[in-house]
């Protein structure tokens, strides 16, 4: 039996939709991952492993495969941890396939099955929006960045086994575990300086207003103690506002 959901690989700023299909065969049990993921992905197997057992989903003791397609692209990070577990789950029979193939999981798991947050969820959900879908799921810690994206119904999910329920499963009351939180880092430090208080450097200060004004590549270059620090850094205060869609 196969299971299929949807999750997003990273190059750069640009999502790339993945395919992650699970099989499940009457041989030696085992859990193969295969589509060219890196070591970190790699791993996802004894956390998937770990998650479910704690969470109370049983993984079929027979031969699973889950291949994240397209195979050729690259992909990194462990934010496919929680599409490869629902779909492995999914073999089984208990989860709704069509609640499945409309849904983009993105999460990390931790060993008790706990969703922890991961990075660029708002590039990868603009990119699942282009892409046609309608729904997400991500951990608790990512909701606010997933709400930016206009058009997506966003689930915010504490736990495995809650993301599990949400597409059917027969599971007990998981209860309310304490959600993984972000780590919270420094808030900047006001408005950027402005460059009306740059005392000479005219034909840099030239270059940034150029560059500002007709959305041009700037490239500062110089020896240390030059300034291109102290200029590029009152470079956002003379940039024109966007809007929503050009901000995401």
């Amino acid at each position: 039996m196969t299971a299929r959901t949807w999750s997003v690989a990273l190059t750069g700023l640009n999502g790339h939709m993945v395919d992650v299909e699970a099989d499940l065969s009457q041989q030696t049990p085992g859990f193969d991952l295969i589509g060219l993921a890196d070591r970190a992905l790699g791993e996802a197997v004894r956390r998937v492993h770990n998650a479910c057992r704690n969470s109370g989903l049983d993984l079929p003791r027979r031969k699973l495969t889950v291949n994240l397609s397209p195979a050729s692209l690259p992909k990194h990070g462990s934010a496919f941890d929680l599409a490869i577990a629902i779909a492995a789950f999914g073999t089984a029979g208990s989860l709704d396939p069509a609640s499945l193939a409309r849904t983009v999981h993105l999460g990390e798991l931790g060993l008790d099955g706990r969703l922890r947050p991961v990075p660029g969820v708002l590039p990868a959900l603009h990119a699942a929006r282009e892409a046609g879908f309608e729904r997400a799921v991500v951990p608790v810690a990512n909701e606010a960045e997933a709400r930016l994206v206009p058009g997506l119904e966003v689930h915010a999910a504490v736990s495995l086994a809650h993301v599990a329920l949400l597409h059917g499963a027969d599971l007990a009351d998981p209860g309310d575990p304490e959600p993984v939180r972000a780590v919270a880092t420094p808030a900047s430090s006001g408005p950027p300086p402005e460059l009306a208080d740059v005392i000479g450097q005219d034909e840099a200060v030239s270059a940034l207003v150029a560059a500002a004004a007709g959305g041009h590549h700037l490239l500062l270059s110089g020896p240390p103690g030059a300034g291109k620090t102290m200029l590029a850094r009152r470079l956002a205060g003379i940039l024109p506002d966007v809007d929503e869609e050009l901000a995401l």
